[in-house]
């Protein structure tokens, strides 16, 4: 533990009982964690067997696993769990299977397939507007921990009456499908741990000590699995900043925190508020800002840091004008510090700002990153191959087969598929064993008929292979025997557009290596929880995203645009009253500055087709005067950056004539 602060090495030597650890942006939070697993097996309290800790997302997991390698030598951490809420769910169900009415093999849904299957179970013709709000509806429920009955009774409008029914067919669809969604994950280990002792005593027995990471951003039913598997002896450690709760829109509860002290009256609070990030110019505006919200557990973060130069706000004309400053900015700077392009990012509130700043950049030759593009995983030739990996693994499930049968294109059309489902409806089976049955066959078209045998004829081969070849290998060979490869080479026009894709497939096949001993369901199903937002790394370039997708990262520079009232704050959030969460998301956004943070907004923007006043957010005037600079306030300051700009202007001019 050398190294660690008083706060960190209390929260690192407290495992009697239940923990919570507010930690503050900056404060090392997983240094803590990691520390305290290896002293919990360092010390005998806990082997590595029974320790779990949970993150939300797969990248955070998989730093952590990192970071645990490198400070646990040796097969000491053997056994160790470290996954997401839904990896956990997810390995519960796979053991507990028959306790949630599945059978083994079962498959996960993704969005898409869950989207498919609700649009399909409403009436024809509905509009996609509703089909959303059905569907998150639907969600909401699941993520309540309500089941279908449940969701029923605690219905309260005409709407949410509509919605629960929905939600028993559509669950009644999954159970035919032997399938689960992302939301069941979490749902369905809830249920049977609070309704069977046994079970719940067997999984307290299975993890001794759990640490969970950005507890804020639990919603309710995690929470409770949470409790579930503590128990009432709450041998846990969440950590969380209740500062940071931005996702509140997708059904994060940050009052779980406040819950954790009524559940557990026995809790101890850790506060971390040394920041290991920022400029203390930096924390002194974030601290005033955040200090506008209500808090049951204040903190105030503080820095052993420099100063640093004051936060820059800027007035632009309109938002071309504002990504043009941008750009420049960051070029200059750039240039002037010798930085790399990957210290600077920019933060909008909304993915359709970006669209000026990709333009200022790329005129000035600028490389950048915008996040949210084509995850690996959404790739065509991707969901394919996992289609047809959830196929081989289960029968049953109709929509990989639905999807597998059509990639690549063969003798079978919509018209086929619509007959075919309801020969499989008649005979109560699933559409992929329907297609195997000679009777059914013979009521098709004798060419699409020849195409379902074939297509059967390769499933079971590949269905046999799976228990011979490698995972890794078998991704390879259902690419050749499904056609898959074949199909890519003549859709695409060259042969670097080909050898892209195909790179698409072996590179999922390396992600199954390694996983010898797991049958081909349970690695799709380990795939499909990863997130849209598990990409590569973005390489030396600036990085554009949203407020919301910058949580937990760090850069040197940091632009935040557009900070005007009905952008950040949020116009429904202005109109509903609700500026709590809108103030975190702007907070996030400041303390991801290590060492220089700019901030503007425009005094025009054009709505649909008239040109409109915007005002400045009131969020500014909650930033102390002292830290802050806005132009023309310091005109000898503004002197000395227009000559600073202008020398190194003419000495870019002179190098290139020295060239």
């Amino acid at each position: 533990m050398h190294g660690l602060n008083p706060p960190q090495r209390a929260a690192v030597l407290a495992t009697d009982g239940p923990l919570l650890v507010l930690a503050g942006a900056g404060s090392g939070k997983t240094r803590v964690i990691v520390e305290k697993i290896a002293h919990l097996i360092a010390s005998g309290r806990m082997p590595a067997r029974r320790i779990a800790a949970i993150t939300f997302t797969n990248k955070s997991a998989k730093e952590m696993k990192e970071r645990v390698a490198k400070r646990i030598r040796g097969d000491a951490a053997e056994g160790l769990t470290i996954c997401t809420f839904h990896a956990l769910g997810l390995r519960f169900l796979q053991i507990e299977h028959a306790k949630a009415g599945l059978r083994r093999g079962f498959s996960v849904f993704d969005s898409d397939d869950s989207a498919a299957q609700i649009k399909d179970l409403l009436p024809a013709g509905s509009k996609p507007d509703v089909i959303d709000d059905m569907r998150n509806l639907v969600s909401r429920a699941k993520n309540l921990g309500l089941s279908p009955e449940q969701a029923l009774a605690a219905a309260t409008s005409t709407r949410e009456m509509e919605a629960a029914t929905l939600y028993a067919r559509y669950q009644a669809r999954l159970t035919t499908f032997n399938a689960v969604d992302f939301d069941d994950l979490i749902r369905l280990p809830v249920q049977i741990l609070e309704s069977h002792e046994e079970c719940a005593l067997g999984w307290r027995e299975r993890i001794g000590y759990l640490l969970v990471d950005e507890c804020q951003d639990t919603n309710d039913a995690q929470y409770r699995l949470l409790k579930a598997i503590a128990g009432p002896q709450g041998l846990f450690t969440c950590v969380g900043d209740d500062d940071q709760s931005i996702y509140a829109w997708r059904g994060a509860n940050p009052d779980n925190l406040l819950e954790l002290g009524r559940d557990y009256p026995t809790l101890q609070i850790i506060k971390l508020e040394q920041n290991y990030r920022c400029s203390n110019r930096v924390l002194r505006a974030a601290n005033a800002l955040i200090a506008n919200n209500p808090h049951e557990h204040p903190k105030t973060l503080w820095s052993d840091q420099a100063d640093g130069e004051r936060i820059r706000i800027w007035e632009c004309r309109d938002s071309a004008h504002e990504a043009e400053k941008v750009a420049a900015e960051i070029a200059f700077v750039a240039s002037a510090k010798q930085a790399p392009w990957s210290d600077f990012c920019i933060l909008f509130r909304g993915n359709f700002q970006s669209r000026a700043l990709e333009k200022a950049l790329q005129l000035l030759r600028v490389p950048y990153h915008l996040s949210g593009g084509t995850a690996f995983l959404e790739r065509g030739e991707v969901k394919d191959s996992l289609a047809w990996l959830r196929l081989i693994a289960n029968p049953d499930d109709d929509a990989a087969f639905l999807r597998a049968v059509t990639s690549p294109k063969r003798e079978v059309g919509a018209t086929t598929l619509a007959r075919l489902a309801e020969l499989a409806q008649q005979a109560g089976m699933p559409m992929s064993r329907a297609a195997e049955q000679m009777g059914a066959l013979k009521q098709l078209a004798p060419r699409a008929a020849n195409a379902l045998d074939g297509f059967n004829n390769i499933v079971r081969g590949l269905r046999s292979d799976a228990n011979k070849l490698s995972p890794a290998d078998l991704v390879r060979e259902l690419g050749k025997r499904s056609g898959l490869l074949q199909a890519i080479r003549e859709q695409c026009k060259d042969e670097a557009g080909f050898q892209r894709r195909k790179a698409n497939l072996e590179e999922l096949a390396d992600w199954f290596d390694g996983g010898k001993g797991s049958g081909p369901g349970e690695l799709a199903a380990q795939l499909a929880l990863l997130s849209h937002a598990d990409k590569g790394e973005a390489g030396n370039q600036v990085r554009l995203m949203s407020l919301h997708g910058a949580k937990g990262l760090e850069f040197r520079y940091v632009f935040i645009v557009g900070v005007e009232d009905g952008t950040l704050p949020h116009e429904a959030s202005l109109d509903e009253g609700r500026l709590d969460e809108e103030r975190r998301l702007l907070y996030v956004g400041i303390t991801r500055a290590k060492e220089q943070l700019w901030m503007s907004y425009s005094k025009m923007a054009q709505k649909w087709g008239d040109t409109i006043r915007l005002k400045p957010s009131r969020f500014f005037e909650e930033l102390p005067a002292a830290e802050i600079q806005r132009d023309g306030a310091d005109p000898v300051a503004d002197a000395a950056r227009k000559q600073e700009r202008a020398s190194a202007g003419f000495a870019a001019i002179r190098a290139l004539l020295d060239g």
